[in-house]
This record gives structure tokens, sequence and C-alpha cells, in this order.
């Protein structure tokens, strides 16, 4: 039985940069020959610094970004082999949580309307008390109070606001979970309770999850299987153990390097 969920191969993605000096048109390659596979049930650690296209990637791989070239594979079937309705079906099935807890919700609707917009699209036989009962029902799943139903993202702290984000993302019961840094603008504390959070949804509704992050501690913590991205393209994979104990290329090592000990080197004195 295959159980692989999503499969990349060879995918690229790159942007058009208009340069009206040259009269000319430049490309960035934001990915690059991008490969690999996530089985059912596993979490898939992408890590890498800042502008290496790990956000790109998540973007690219759920279909908000169109892709250069290469091939995309939703369970077994090529993305490109999807029909519209297909396509608005498989939504429901592939979510993503954004790294900007505020930017990523809409000013202008309540909280309560804000995680219901799902249920609206794909549930639309439900009646407005049942809509209404799955919502108070997954805020309370996500450590949300029922009191904050009516009010507005701008009236929430950001670890309230990554919270509607992931009730947003999970009231359709998805099977895969993409988490784009969910955690990198959030205090310490707060990080490490959506984590928790992540953990539990993850066994609770049987998720499948790439997450993203350019912390390697969260990424040792949360991942089975981790591949290491840099200028595009991957450079590294392997399962987080071995990755970690002992990692082959010279830019995963010093990444690991960078990351700081949480006890502090003792300085020695003279006498």
């Amino acid at each position: 039985m295959n159980n692989t969920v999503l499969e990349v191969k060879d995918l690229k993605c790159r942007f058009l940069i208009k340069n009206n000096f040259f009269k000319s048109n430049i490309y960035l390659e934001a990915i690059n020959e991008v490969t690999f596979d996530i089985q059912k049930g596993e979490t898939l650690g992408v890590v890498g610094e800042s502008g290496c296209g790990k956000s790109t990637l998540c973007r690219t791989i759920t279909n908000l970004n169109n892709k250069s070239s290469g091939n995309i594979k939703w369970f077994n079937k090529d993305l490109d082999n999807y029909n519209a309705k297909e396509l608005k079906s498989l939504r429901k099935r592939i979510q993503i949580i954004f790294q900007d807890p505020y930017g990523s919700l809409d000013p202008r609707m309540n909280i309560g309307n804000i995680i219901k917009e799902p249920v609206e699209i794909f549930n639309k036989g439900l009646s407005a008390v049942d809509k209404a009962f799955k919502v108070i029902s997954v805020m309370d799943k996500v450590g949300l109070s029922e009191d904050l139903y009516n009010r507005y993202p701008h009236e929430l702290s950001g670890g309230q606001c990554q919270r509607v984000g992931i009730a947003r993302a999970i009231i359709n019961e998805p099977e895969v979970l993409i988490c784009d840094e969910p955690v990198s603008s959030l205090d310490l504390s707060v990080q490490s309770q959506i984590l928790d959070l992540l953990d539990e949804l993850k066994l609770n509704y049987n998720l499948t999850m790439v997450f993203v992050s350019h912390d390697l501690s969260v990424i040792k913590n949360i991942s089975d299987n981790v591949i290491v991205m840099h200028e595009g393209k991957i450079i590294e994979k392997n399962n987080s153990k071995d990755l970690f104990s002992c990692p082959k290329e010279e830019y995963t090592k010093k990444l690991i390097k960078s990351v700081p000990s949480p006890i502090p080197i003792e300085k020695k004195h003279g006498n």
C-alpha cells in the first residue's frame, strides 16, 4: 500500500523581476530542482536561513504559487491532472498555517466568522446552528475561549491569533497541515504552547505535517525527517536523529553549531 501523501520532483519556482533601467526581465530562482516525499503520519521539518525558499516551497506545494516546472503529486495524482472542481475539493484535505498571525486574518471579520469561513465553503448544507457549534468546538480544541467569538483580530494577542489560524486550518479535519514558521513571531513561552498544541492535534487528527522553521532546536524536537535548504535547493535530507547527530554537509554543520547552548560556558579565570 502506498502511504505517500505528497510527492515533489524537480520542482522549480521563479519570479519575474522587471528591470526598467536595462529594459529587460530578470528571473529570481526562488526554489530550484527540489525533490522529496512525505509519508502519511510523518512530520517533515524544513530548515534553512531566511530567504532560502522555505515559504515559497510551502506556497508552491499548496498551489498558492505557480510552479515554473517539475511535478507535485497530492495523494498519488499529479496536481496538473486535477480539474478545478477536484482541486477545490482537495483544498479541504491540505491546509496551511501562515507565518504572520495578524496578517493572515481578515481584520474586518470577527473571530467566529474567520474560523467558520472554511465550513461555509465546504459544508454549505450545515445549518447555522451546526456551523456555530462546529466553530465553538474547534475553538475549545485550540485553547480559545468562547468569549472571543465576536472579537476581532486586533483585540487578540499574537498567540491567540495564531490559535485562530490553526482553528481555521483544522476545522474541516484535513489530512495534511503545512506549517510555515508558525511560531517564529511569538514569544518563547507562547512558542512552546503552540508547539505542544500542534503535537496534540497531530495525534488527535492523525495529521501529516510539513513544519518550516529557521530554528533548528524546534525542528529537532518536532520532526521525523528533515530537509535542509540553501539558496532554493535541498542540500541535505535525513531522519531527524541522524541529521543532528551526524550531519554530512558543511552548511548543515554550521547551522547546528549556531544553535545557542542552554547552558552558559563558564569563563576560566586566571590565578
